[in-house]
């Protein structure tokens, strides 16, 4: 969430509910929305850290608002951040470490652990189908959020084919 809420203050300054609103409009129902307690505890982290620096700006009728700029310090994290290569597949796969382990133990039959596993991706994969449903269609980002992971969900079955056709 760190790096989230830097990107949306290069964009401009901010205060918690702004870029609680904005995350929500950008990314729409297919990323949880952020509990506004964690966006300002985070935030809170990002000053302290010299990453944002918050000014307080007075209203008529309300309490005083916090509104957060971006510091030339975030960003640089912020632009190390894009600059980076995201991390790829991961090698070491908890799932598989079960897949290859139990049955040694005679703890699991391997064929029970790939249809679990398998059930439980049919389940999400259903739960991502009713989720692109019910967004807007106009909403591009969020249908690519949910059109990538149904993707990575794919790719995760199919191994599971392999993992069932190749392991004794």
């Amino acid at each position: 969430m760190r790096l989230s809420l830097l990107a949306l203050l290069a964009k401009e300054p901010a205060h918690g509910y702004e870029l609680k609103q904005a995350l929500e409009l950008t990314f729409g129902d297919a990323y949880p929305s952020p509990n506004i307690g964690q966006i300002y505890v985070t935030l809170g982290r990002l000053e302290k850290d010299g990453l944002v620096r918050a000014v307080d700006v007075e209203q008529s009728n309300r309490p005083n608002k916090k509104v957060y700029y971006l510091t030339a310090l975030g960003r640089e994290k912020l632009e190390a951040w894009v600059d980076e290569p995201t991390e790829g597949p991961r090698v070491r796969d908890d799932f598989f470490m079960k897949l290859v382990l139990a049955p040694m133990t005679g703890i699991a039959d391997r064929m029970a652990l790939i249809n679990r596993q398998r059930r439980h991706y049919l389940s999400l994969m259903r739960s991502l189908n009713e989720l692109a449903d019910g967004t807007d269609q106009a909403n591009r980002v969020a249908h690519l959020l949910i059109e990538g992971a149904m993707l990575h969900l794919q790719a995760d079955l199919d191994w599971l084919e392999r993992c069932q056709e190749e392991l004794p």
